[in-house]
């Protein structure tokens, strides 16, 4: 009795521990002590219970662990650039494409500027970014800035 206990209580905190992190690691943990807890019930010995319990715990994690790890989807981190995206910024050069012009400034940081539609966006001109490429913003016109007087 006293070994289904131990076994079923290492089983529930296996799987609270795989809930809590999501790692897939402790789960197999988990199964390997449901085979223990199997093993226990029909009155096998502690020491064949245990390495039931070890044998499937590292079966699982070596015959899995490769295969999820190729299957897990790698984040790209984000850029300090990506940041700027959605932001305004003041064009403090003609952004034209036909002549290859246009800077913008963000945050105290002068770019070269790229109009998002191919159109030629005067200076002063307050805009939004839409994407980063590189050391280029790409820019949509909002308004113009108003000349102080």
């Amino acid at each position: 009795m006293f070994y289904l206990m131990l076994w079923g209580t290492v089983f529930v905190f296996a799987v609270l521990a795989e809930f809590a992190t999501l790692q897939l690691i402790s789960i197999w943990f988990a199964v390997g002590a449901a085979g223990a807890f199997t093993a226990a019930f029909f009155d096998v010995g502690f020491t064949g219970q245990l390495g039931i319990f070890v044998a499937v715990s590292v079966i699982l994690v070596l015959a899995t662990r490769p295969l999820l790890k190729k299957l897990k989807v790698k984040r790209t981190p984000a850029l300090n650039a990506d940041r700027e995206i959605g932001d305004t910024a003041v064009i403090i050069e003609e952004v034209n494409p036909a002549l290859g012009t246009g800077r913008a400034r963000s945050n105290g940081i002068d770019w070269i500027a790229v109009s998002e539609n191919g159109a030629v966006i005067p200076k002063e001109t307050i805009v939004m970014i839409t994407a980063v490429e590189g050391a280029k913003l790409i820019v949509r016109e909002l308004r113009a800035v108003q000349p102080a007087r």
